[in-house]
């Protein structure tokens, strides 16, 4: 009897240990591929990724960097499940039929994005006619020319654009090509330590419209909403560890992007990630009045050819809770 007892504790000692390794492999097996590029902004993922803080919360993510320009394209085919871009871009996407859900906001803009000019350009009516670099229409570049323009009473027929990625716009520029360039952290920072190649005529500062989300596939978040709650966590915990200790967070995001921690941080202070407060508030309302006024430049600059439907189902704030 002694011996059945000791055999029925022993079976059921390792089916609750078989059932609690299941239960962690099932963990680990949510996979999620998530499409993103080399921008200051988006690096707290890459830390929470290098830091191991995914794989704590039960994730498998895999951080696939992707042009903007194609990102949609990834998503539309399934290939990623998931894509870190601007506000402006989720709302492009979604009115050209390919449908994502922003769920939690990483950063804002201060100073990051910005408009490298000629010395002799004295303000934005001098780029009249004038041949500017930016990245491909449905880009964070492209919507922020097309931004910094319309609220200068221009449009992007006044002048000539030659379609360049940032990091390759910066360099050309500090070469001695093209009038002007439209780029982004860490590579605008090429231009502020090349002020013989010309000047910054308006960042982020002036023109506060850049600021970054996560979205997700609608039929991805259905069917993983405990996921997705990690991943915005996994984001929140990334804030924290960056808090606690700044110079190795720096270090770790920095080598991502072939920057040393100081240079990474230098390029961290033109913009603020967004903690869990700041999200409550930005989705309580900013992020729609933001995306019917992006929406209009949109229009005017070709890249939507509507106004989209329903703004709502752009967005769910559930999963940061």
């Amino acid at each position: 009897m002694a011996k059945t007892v000791f055999k029925n504790a022993s079976l059921m000692a390792v089916a609750a240990c078989l059932a609690g390794m299941a239960g962690a492999a099932h963990a680990q097996e949510t996979k999620i591929t998530l499409g993103m590029s080399g921008w200051t902004g988006f690096a707290p993922l890459t830390l929470a990724d290098k830091a191991g803080i995914f794989k704590k919360n039960g994730l498998n993510v895999e951080l696939k960097m992707i042009p903007q320009k194609d990102r949609h394209l990834a998503l539309a085919s399934k290939s990623i499940q998931c894509a870190a871009t601007t506000v402006e871009t989720h709302v492009a996407w979604n009115t050209n039929g390919v449908p994502i859900v922003q769920i939690f906001q990483l950063d804002k803009s201060y100073g990051a994005d910005g408009l490298a000019v000629r010395s002799d350009i004295k303000s934005f009516a001098d780029l009249k006619g004038k041949t500017v670099a930016v990245s491909a229409p449905g880009t964070a570049p492209y919507f922020g020319l097309a931004w910094m323009l319309s609220k200068n009473g221009m449009s992007l027929k006044d002048i000539k654009t030659v379609s360049l990625e940032p990091q390759p716009a910066a360099q050309a520029f500090v070469s001695g090509q093209n009038d002007a360039a439209f780029t982004y952290e860490p590579y605008l920072s090429t231009v502020r330590a090349n002020p013989q190649a010309g000047k910054i005529l308006a960042t982020t500062i002036d023109y506060p419209m850049v600021m970054d989300t996560v979205g997700c596939a609608p039929d991805w978040l259905k069917a993983n909403p405990k996921a997705a709650q990690a991943l915005a966590h996994s984001y929140f915990e990334a804030l924290d560890m960056i808090k606690a200790d700044p110079a190795k967070a720096n270090e770790m995001m920095g080598a991502a992007v072939k920057q040393t921690g100081e240079a990474f941080g230098k390029s961290a202070s033109y913009l603020r990630w967004q903690d869990k407060a700041a999200n409550h508030k930005f989705f309580a309302g900013e992020l729609e009045s933001f995306m019917k006024e992006a929406a209009a430049i949109l229009l005017e600059a070709g890249v939507i050819r509507k106004l989209p439907d329903n703004y709502s189902a752009m967005y769910d704030a559930s999963f940061i809770k």
